[in-house]
């Protein structure tokens, strides 16, 4: 059952991230931020599982905060509004509920990011993936001017392991899982568009096929709202995940494109995602 519920765990990390990057898609040129989630904005979430006669058992809470970090300059340029900040962008998820305890199932997942907030181009990645008493840190360095990052692991419970090192090259525009669909952003969200994404997960590079299937009404803790329907293209052999599965994601399809809704199906069961609350820039109304 731990095994099960690991495997499971990464699929919902996976989908962890790529909701945040989602969580804000849209531009705002009117307004006095740059874009609709600053200057800070906390999306929170439940995780429900749900297998033949188990029916959405709470399984895991999710929270995800994008903020303001100032930064000085280093090369002695010109400081502007759009350069004199990162965007930190920060994923958190964490078991809970009766089905952990009965199982002495616990995990907690934490990725922090570092974007540049005019181009989305990140930086640097944090990770700390907690299993039991199992941990793993990790950190990523986004060379995206000479077209190289290196991914360094180590577990802090056990130094005689060592450091678990990859350096990778790249050409092109490359992402974290974090900041992936933050180039959602600068894309029209039409039906039957599709398009693709380079994501970076553990120094190894990962095309991600991404489609837009629909737009409907769906109740959710905003109301009755318009969303489109996303299917990011995670599973498979060479996928991120290697277990079989579809996922989708459903978005307001207002200019806060914010991730209500997501399912995961996979022959573990079913992952059911939802929005509980909002904190911050996306709960005030757009058009």
């Amino acid at each position: 059952m731990k095994l099960l519920f690991s495997k499971l765990n990464l699929i919902l990390l996976s989908f962890l991230m790529l909701a945040l990057a989602c969580s804000v898609s849209g531009q705002n040129r009117g307004a006095k931020y740059a874009h609709p989630f600053e200057p800070r904005e906390e999306l929170i979430y439940i995780g429900e599982f749900s297998r033949l006669l188990l029916k959405k058992v709470d399984v895991a809470d999710f929270r995800f905060t994008v903020s303001r970090e100032p930064q000085p300059l280093s090369d002695g340029g010109t400081q502007t509004p759009s350069n004199s900040y990162a965007l930190k962008l920060i994923g958190d998820i964490s078991s809970r509920g009766f089905f952990s305890k009965l199982f002495n199932l616990h995990f907690h997942e934490r990725m922090e990011s570092m974007v540049e907030p005019a181009g989305f181009t990140v930086r640097k990645t944090n990770r700390l993936d907690e299993q039991g008493k199992r941990r793993r840190e990790s950190e990523t360095l986004f060379d995206q001017a000479n077209g190289k990052l290196v991914w360094v692991e180590r577990d802090p419970n056990n130094t005689a392991a060592g450091i678990r090192s990859v350096t990778t090259t790249f050409t092109g525009q490359v992402y974290d899982v974090l900041s992936a669909i933050y180039f959602l952003r600068t894309q029209p969200l039409d039906v039957g568009k599709s398009f693709a994404v380079t994501i970076s997960d553990s120094g190894r590079l990962y095309r991600v096929p991404v489609k837009v299937i629909e737009k409907k009404r769906l109740k959710t803790v905003l109301g009755r709202v318009e969303v489109v329907r996303l299917d990011p293209d995670l599973q498979g052999p060479d996928g991120m995940i290697k277990e079989q599965g579809q996922l989708s994601i459903w978005l307001t399809s207002d200019s806060r494109r914010i991730p209500v809704a997501a399912r995961l199906k996979t022959e573990y069961g079913t992952f059911d995602i939802t929005l509980r609350k909002i904190v911050g820039t996306a709960s005030r109304k757009q058009k």
